[in-house]
């Protein structure tokens, strides 16, 4: 029944704008303004916000490395980008659309790591590397096997990162309809 999945997303989003509306209820009385307190709040995480931020960072780029294995790195190996290859233009719609999911959730995960101080340091040389990526999914859908490779290198080095600030990065491959949002 095709109905019932927009009045669930609709009850869900319902039930996420009446949470936000009650959670600043709780948060008892303040001398100071609610801007000011979310500006402090940016400047200096709490323990809990680091925490957080850790668990938002290894969430996304668990997601980035998932989607960069199933569907960049291993039809690579397997051959599913030479001319010829049985599925190739498939192979490489999903690779070009996972190249974007997996540079969307690197992003993320970078602005995540901004919120622990010591996964920030270790994300920093990352960073670059990220930012290489955002016009490797063109090359991706063009069969440019060398896109492969850079992914690659950017996923283990993030992982690394992570193992290295105490947040170890898994591997979780997103469904198709999550590549398909971003």
């Amino acid at each position: 029944m095709p109905t019932g999945i927009p009045l669930r997303r609709t009850l869900a989003a319902l039930l996420l704008a009446v949470a936000l509306l009650a959670l600043p209820a709780c948060g008892g009385s303040s001398s100071r303004g609610g801007t000011t307190a979310a500006v402090n709040i940016t400047a200096s995480p709490t323990a809990s916000q680091q925490k957080l931020a850790k668990t938002r960072f290894v969430a996304n780029a668990g997601l980035a490395a998932g989607a960069a294995y199933q569907w960049i790195i291993k039809p690579y190996r397997k051959g599913s980008f030479k001319k010829g290859a049985k599925g190739r233009t498939v192979s490489l719609i999903k690779a070009g659309l996972a190249g974007t999911f997996a540079y969307n959730r690197l992003k993320a995960a970078s602005k995540n790591a901004k919120g622990d101080p010591t996964l920030s340091k270790y994300m920093a040389p990352v960073t670059a590397g990220i930012d290489a990526l955002k016009d490797l999914p063109k090359k991706l859908r063009k069969g440019d096997g060398s896109a492969v490779n850079s992914y690659d290198d950017v996923i283990n080095k993030v992982k690394e990162a992570g193992k290295n600030a105490g947040a170890d990065v898994k591997d979780q491959v997103p469904s198709l309809d999550q590549l398909k949002s971003g």
